[in-house]
Protein backbone atom coordinates (compact mmCIF):
# COMPACT_ATOMS: atom_id res chain seq x y z
CA UNK A 1 0.00 0.00 0.00
CA UNK A 2 1.47 3.27 -1.15
CA UNK A 3 1.39 6.40 0.80
CA UNK A 4 -0.45 8.93 -1.82
CA UNK A 5 1.80 12.07 -2.27
CA UNK A 6 -0.89 14.37 -0.63
CA UNK A 7 -0.55 12.76 2.94
CA UNK A 8 2.74 13.15 2.77
CA UNK A 9 2.70 16.46 1.79
CA UNK A 10 0.18 17.28 4.77
CA UNK A 11 2.64 15.23 7.15
CA UNK A 12 5.64 17.03 6.23
CA UNK A 13 3.91 21.08 6.34
CA UNK A 14 3.15 19.98 9.87
CA UNK A 15 6.16 18.90 10.97
CA UNK A 16 8.02 21.87 9.30
CA UNK A 17 5.05 23.96 11.45
CA UNK A 18 6.18 22.18 14.60
CA UNK A 19 9.99 22.32 14.09
CA UNK A 20 9.38 26.43 13.43
CA UNK A 21 6.96 27.05 16.36
CA UNK A 22 9.52 24.87 18.59
CA UNK A 23 12.48 26.97 17.19
CA UNK A 24 10.49 30.22 17.27
CA UNK A 25 9.16 29.25 21.12
CA UNK A 26 11.83 27.59 23.25
CA UNK A 27 14.49 29.15 25.38
CA UNK A 28 16.57 26.46 25.89
CA UNK A 29 19.46 25.96 23.26
CA UNK A 30 19.11 22.42 23.20
CA UNK A 31 14.89 22.64 22.74
CA UNK A 32 15.45 25.02 19.56
CA UNK A 33 18.63 22.35 18.21
CA UNK A 34 15.79 19.28 18.36
CA UNK A 35 13.02 22.04 16.52
CA UNK A 36 15.22 22.65 13.71
CA UNK A 37 16.24 18.58 13.23
CA UNK A 38 12.67 18.76 13.23
CA UNK A 39 12.52 21.25 10.34
CA UNK A 40 15.56 18.84 8.31
CA UNK A 41 13.59 16.08 8.78
CA UNK A 42 10.43 17.41 7.37
CA UNK A 43 12.47 18.19 4.26
CA UNK A 44 14.23 15.18 3.99
CA UNK A 45 10.43 13.36 3.82
CA UNK A 46 9.46 15.60 1.21
CA UNK A 47 12.75 14.98 -0.62
CA UNK A 48 12.17 11.55 -0.54
CA UNK A 49 8.31 11.95 -1.13
CA UNK A 50 9.22 14.12 -4.79
CA UNK A 51 11.84 11.52 -5.65
CA UNK A 52 9.09 8.48 -5.38
CA UNK A 53 6.67 10.29 -7.13
CA UNK A 54 9.25 10.75 -10.12
CA UNK A 55 10.75 8.03 -10.87
CA UNK A 56 13.27 9.05 -13.49
CA UNK A 57 15.03 11.32 -11.17
CA UNK A 58 14.75 9.52 -7.57
CA UNK A 59 18.53 9.22 -7.34
CA UNK A 60 18.37 13.15 -7.40
CA UNK A 61 16.00 13.44 -4.56
CA UNK A 62 17.91 10.49 -2.53
CA UNK A 63 21.28 12.36 -3.15
CA UNK A 64 19.85 15.65 -1.29
CA UNK A 65 18.49 13.72 1.37
CA UNK A 66 22.30 12.58 2.24
CA UNK A 67 23.20 15.67 1.90
CA UNK A 68 20.87 17.40 4.40
CA UNK A 69 21.50 14.59 6.81
CA UNK A 70 25.07 15.09 6.76
CA UNK A 71 24.47 18.24 6.98
CA UNK A 72 22.43 18.01 9.75
CA UNK A 73 24.77 15.86 11.60
CA UNK A 74 27.65 18.37 10.82
CA UNK A 75 25.17 21.27 12.31
CA UNK A 76 23.98 19.18 15.66
CA UNK A 77 27.83 18.62 15.76
CA UNK A 78 28.89 22.83 15.69
CA UNK A 79 25.36 24.10 17.86
CA UNK A 80 26.33 21.16 20.80
CA UNK A 81 30.02 22.38 20.48
CA UNK A 82 28.28 26.36 20.90
CA UNK A 83 26.19 25.26 23.25
CA UNK A 84 28.84 23.84 25.88
CA UNK A 85 31.37 26.53 24.89
CA UNK A 86 28.34 29.08 26.56
CA UNK A 87 27.76 26.89 29.14
CA UNK A 88 31.45 26.62 29.97
CA UNK A 89 31.49 30.61 30.42
CA UNK A 90 27.75 31.81 31.14
CA UNK A 91 26.52 28.51 33.01
CA UNK A 92 22.95 28.51 31.48
CA UNK A 93 21.87 27.46 28.06
CA UNK A 94 18.50 29.34 27.75
CA UNK A 95 18.44 32.27 25.56
CA UNK A 96 17.04 34.97 27.15
CA UNK A 97 20.09 34.59 30.00
CA UNK A 98 22.77 35.01 27.25
CA UNK A 99 23.86 38.32 26.26
CA UNK A 100 27.41 37.61 24.88
CA UNK A 101 27.01 39.55 21.77
CA UNK A 102 25.76 42.94 23.49
CA UNK A 103 27.88 45.82 23.82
Amino acid sequence: MLIPLEHLLIFTTLLFAIGVYGTLVRRNVIGILISIELILNAVNVNLIAFARANPQNAVTGQTFVLFVIAMAAVGATVGLAIILALYRVRRTIYTDEVNLLKW
